[in-house]
């Protein structure tokens, strides 16, 4: 039985505690659900690459596949469900004995969120701008934007105080101060997958 999103505008405890028997992935959006498409085969294809690749460097225990949420700063309750996050040492152990995988407030913030853009103007305007500015908020050291369509991967390194970004495209190996030695290039990446 699939429950229908509520109608009316959720706070951030009524969210946390909100229960449906559906598999439909949801973000929390100036109060209301937003159901999360399925990602593409590429996209999937490239976070799991990201994920084995990152796992070379970093404790698998702190990595987290579209598994973790975010709650964000906004207007009315906003909680993110990034494709890929890692989280420091601190910010795992607070998150053990929880009853969700989600980074409140109180929380240590992420070391770094990556999102693959889907397609569509909608989906470029939500990772390139408001997730933007929303980690931002938050203070996380590191955003990747991986964009297939375009052909370029975007990092957004915190630099006191805001974000400044890189642009990597063909054979540029990627520089992360999270994991430093990380060696794809943005070809390897999003070359990932194709045929």
């Amino acid at each position: 039985m699939t429950v229908a999103a509520p109608a009316k505008l959720l706070s951030l405890d009524e969210y946390l505690v909100y229960q449906t028997d559906s598999d439909v992935r949801y973000e929390l959006v100036n109060g209301k659900l937003v159901e999360m498409p399925t990602e593409s085969p590429k996209n999937c294809a490239i976070a799991k690459l990201l994920l084995l690749e990152l796992a070379k460097h970093i404790s698998i225990l702190l990595i987290f596949l579209k598994d973790l949420e975010i709650v964000v700063s906004g207007s009315r309750a906003k909680v993110r469900l990034p494709d890929l996050t890692i989280l420091s040492e601190e910010g795992y152990a607070a998150l053990v004995g929880k009853t969700s995988n989600t980074i409140t407030g109180d929380m240590p913030v992420p070391a770094l969120v990556v999102e693959v853009v889907s397609p569509g103007q909608e989906n470029r305007d939500r990772d390139y701008r408001f997730k933007r500015t929303e980690y931002a908020a938050r203070g996380i050291a590191e955003y990747w934007i991986i964009d297939p369509q375009s052909q370029q991967i975007t990092i957004c390194l915190w630099v006191n105080g805001q974000y400044e970004d890189t642009i990597y495209t063909e054979d540029s190996a990627l520089v992360s101060t999270i994991v430093p030695k990380f060696s794809l290039s943005s070809n390897q990446i999003l070359a990932f997958g194709q045929p």
